[in-house]
């Protein structure tokens, strides 16, 4: 059976407490690509929080983007504090209510899960909702009823994934830069990701091969790894060489249809249609993107929006003058609306 256990302090100068918590888990052993089954989990609870269980704080999930995990959001850096200590200053000054957060790691050797199960990557989703999850309700003193989920990028994609596929599980759910449209954010990602391919012959276990004994994001390296993470988990194929089917065609960058149509399956803009009454009963559904965001998420979310309202579902949508990167500020508005619904 999988164990959570509470560690102690992670760090320091925190007017509440950070913890780094271990879970060992079931469905991740064994996994197809050799990652870790136990993970570290940081952990925030806010000032005057009891250590046993016992009490009602809200808690909300973060969730990492892209080639990160939820260390990303309690690590400071030496020029700019992180969230967490951003949070924690805004509780310890009365702006934003008190909450726990609980920041999982799904990080893989490709660089991420978006948080779904896949037979080439491991059990990710069933991790966190049925492992992770109920585990630290049972040892956190928080209230089950008052969960809310968010993210940024990849973990903007994953709250709304979960959020909609398990429904009564969270109150509310935010959406930072969430990848939607596939067709605007993966496809110029996908002839990026060729490109990178032509230093490889054109052969992407090579790359792969090459990735694992030296990551490299620079030039069109994170393109490629993006291009096969994602295939990764939106079409894997346990009978492919890889374990995963490309979207398009490697000579001509001609998607193929059959492989892209088991990819937009997951993209919110098609999800939302099949999961309405779950998103409607969320208390508070935010999507917001920044309008220099290079991943074209901005046209995107207006197309979500257009459907969401379209679908008669409530959502507060926000736009603001940010790219994509360097936007982690954007959670000092997100936490406390979370928090508050």
């Amino acid at each position: 059976m999988a164990r959570f256990d509470r560690g102690r302090d992670a760090r320091t100068g925190f007017v509440g407490r950070a913890e780094f918590g271990r879970i060992e888990s079931d469905v991740l052993v064994g996994n197809p690509l050799g990652d870790p089954a136990e993970r570290e989990v940081p952990l925030y609870l806010p000032p005057g929080a009891p250590e046993s269980a016992e009490g009602d704080l809200p808690l909300v999930v973060m969730l990492a983007g892209f080639t990160g995990r939820g260390h990303k959001y309690l690590d400071p850096h030496p020029w700019f504090r992180s969230v967490v200590q951003d949070y924690d200053r805004a509780v310890a000054a009365g702006t934003s209510p008190p909450a726990a957060l609980l920041m999982p790691d799904c990080f893989t050797a490709l660089g991420g899960s978006q948080y779904l199960d896949s037979s080439a990557t491991g059990a990710y989703e069933t991790h966190l909702m049925d492992e992770l999850l109920p585990l630290a309700l049972e040892q956190l003193p928080v209230d089950p009823a008052r969960v809310s989920i968010c993210g940024k990028s990849s973990g903007g994609f994953g709250a709304l994934h979960l959020a909609m596929h398990h429904p009564g599980r969270f109150r509310s759910a935010a959406s930072i830069s969430g990848d939607c449209a596939f067709e605007l954010s993966a496809g110029t990602e996908i002839l990026a990701c060729l490109r990178g391919l032509v230093a490889y012959d054109m052969d992407p276990a090579r790359f792969l091969a090459e990735f694992r004994e030296r990551p490299n994001l620079s030039g069109d390296g994170h393109a490629v790894i993006n291009i096969l993470a994602m295939s990764a988990c939106y079409s894997p194929n346990p009978d492919s060489p890889l374990g995963l089917d490309l979207p398009m065609e490697l000579m001509r960058g001609e998607i193929l249809d059959e492989v892209w149509q088991r990819w937009i399956a997951f993209d919110p803009l098609r999800a939302a249609e099949h999961h309405v009454e779950a998103l409607r009963g969320l208390e508070l559904l935010h999507l917001e993107c920044g309008l220099m965001d290079e991943f074209h998420l901005q046209w995107g979310l207006r197309r979500l929006v257009k459907r969401l309202t379209e679908l008669d579902v409530p959502h507060r949508h926000l736009e603001h003058p940010g790219s994509h990167r360097g936007i982690d500020g954007r959670f000092a508005d997100v936490l406390p609306a979370l928090i508050r619904s």
